[in-house]
C-alpha cells in the first residue's frame, strides 16, 4: 500500500482525499493545508493535518504526494516536492508561465523523480478509445478537427471566487487548457493559433466567450470555440458523462474529428467510415466503438500509484504537460484583450 500524501484541500484536494481512502492500492498518509476547516479530522479519516508542506514531507514514510494548491503556487511547492526526492502528480496546468513549468520538468528530469501531471482526461476510456482508433488509420489521416466547450457557470461560481471575474480567471486559463491537452493527445502537436475574445454578454474584466483556430504539425486544420455564457450542452463535462456532478447529455458531441477514411465524434464514439471510398454522393457506415465509464481521476490515482512503485511511467509528464501549457498562453497572447462591443 503506497502512503500518499495530499498538499491542498480545496475543491480538487478533497476529491484526490476522498479517491485515497476509497482505494485498495494506497492510503492517506496526511493532508497539509494552512487552512484547517472545521470538517478537517473526517475528510482526513484520522490521518495527519499539517499545517504547511514541510511538515507533511517531513514524514519518513511519504511515498508520494499530490499537488493540488492554486496555480500559481505549483512551481514552489513542485520543486519542494521533487527536491525532497518524494514522486509527485502536480495539478493541471503545470505551471502558470512557461518559465515555471520548464524549471519543473528540468528539475524531474535531472534528479531523476517520477513527475505526473494531471491532465486527467488523459485517463478517459472516450479519449484512450478514441486515440487507439485515430493512431490505427481507422479515419485515415486527420484533415480537420471541431472541438466546443460551450456551458453556462452559474453567477455565484463567480461571487463565491470572485477573482474568477478578473484576468486569468476567465474559460481560456481555467478550462482551454483541458481542451487543448485533449486535442493534443488525439490529432498531435499544435503548431500555430488565432484567437478572438469577447466579455460582451458578463462584462467582466475576463473573458465569457472565444473562438480559436488551430493548425496542427501533421497539416490537419481545427476550430474550437469555448464560452461559459452559453446555454448549451457541447462540452465535456456535460457530453461525457464522467463526472455526476453535472447534468448529462449522451447524445450529444463536443470533438468532430474528420479524417480522409471517416470521422469520429467524441465522446459518443460514432465513427463514420466511407466502405466504398469517400464520396458525398455515398453513403457512410455508422459503428460505435466501446468505451467503458470510468472515473478518470479514480484511473489516474491508480496509474501514480504505478509510476510511484516504478511500474510504470507517467503518463503525462512535465515536458508534455508544457507544450500544452504553451499553446494555451499562445492562443490568450493572439486573443488580446476581450472585446466588449
Amino acid at each position: 500500500m503506497m502512503r500518499i500524501g495530499v498538499l491542498g484541500a480545496g475543491r480538487i484536494g478533497r476529491r484526490h482525499i476522498d479517491l485515497i481512502r476509497q482505494s485498495t492500492e494506497c492510503v492517506l498518509a496526511g493532508v497539509a493545508d494552512p487552512f484547517r476547516p472545521a470538517d478537517a479530522a473526517t475528510l482526513s479519516g484520522g490521518a495527519r493535518w499539517h499545517a504547511d508542506l514541510d511538515a507533511l514531507l517531513s514524514d519518513p514514510g511519504l511515498d508520494g504526494i499530490i499537488v493540488a494548491t492554486p496555480n500559481e503556487m505549483h512551481v514552489e511547492h513542485g520543486l519542494a516536492c521533487l527536491a525532497a526526492g518524494i514522486p509527485t502528480l502536480i495539478e493541471k496546468p503545470i505551471a502558470s508561465t512557461m518559465a515555471g513549468g520548464l524549471a519543473l520538468a528540468d528539475a524531474a528530469e535531472q534528479r531523476g523523480i517520477p513527475l505526473l501531471v494531471g491532465h486527467h482526461r488523459r485517463h478517459s476510456s472516450h479519449i484512450a478509445v478514441a486515440r487507439a482508433a485515430i493512431r490505427a488509420g481507422s479515419i485515415g489521416d486527420v484533415v480537420a478537427v471541431s472541438g466546443t466547450a460551450l456551458f453556462c457557470k452559474p453567477s455565484d461560481y463567480f461571487t463565491g471566487a470572485p477573482w474568477r471575474a478578473q484576468p486569468g480567471g476567465g474559460p481560456l486559463l481555467i478550462n482551454l487548457v483541458h481542451e487543448i491537452d485533449d486535442l493534443r493527445a488525439l490529432c498531435g502537436d499544435i503548431v500555430g493559433v488565432q484567437a478572438v475574445a469577447s466579455s460582451a454578454k458578463r462584462r467582466h474584466a475576463v473573458e465569457d466567450s472565444a473562438a480559436v483556430v488551430l493548425e496542427f504539425s501533421s497539416g490537419a486544420l481545427g476550430t474550437f470555440t469555448i464560452s461559459d455564457v452559453a446555454a448549451a450542452p457541447w462540452s465535456w463535462e456535460q457530453t461525457s458523462g464522467e463526472d455526476p456532478s453535472y447534468a448529462r447529455y449522451p447524445s450529444e458531441d463536443c470533438y468532430l474529428i474528420a479524417g480522409t477514411k471517416g470521422s469520429l465524434a467524441v465522446p459518443s464514439m460514432r465513427m463514420w467510415t466511407a466502405a466504398d471510398g469517400p464520396s458525398w454522393h455515398e453513403q457512410m457506415e455508422l459503428t460505435v466503438l466501446g468505451a467503458e465509464p470510468a472515473d478518470p481521476l479514480e484511473r489516474q490515482l491508480a496509474h501514480f500509484c504505478a509510476v510511484v512503485r516504478g511500474d510504470a511511467s507517467p503518463l503525462v509528464t512535465g515536458r508534455d504537460a508544457v507544450e500544452t501549457l504553451r499553446v494555451t498562453l499562445a492562443v490568450v497572447e493572439a486573443a488580446g484583450p476581450p472585446r466588449q462591443h
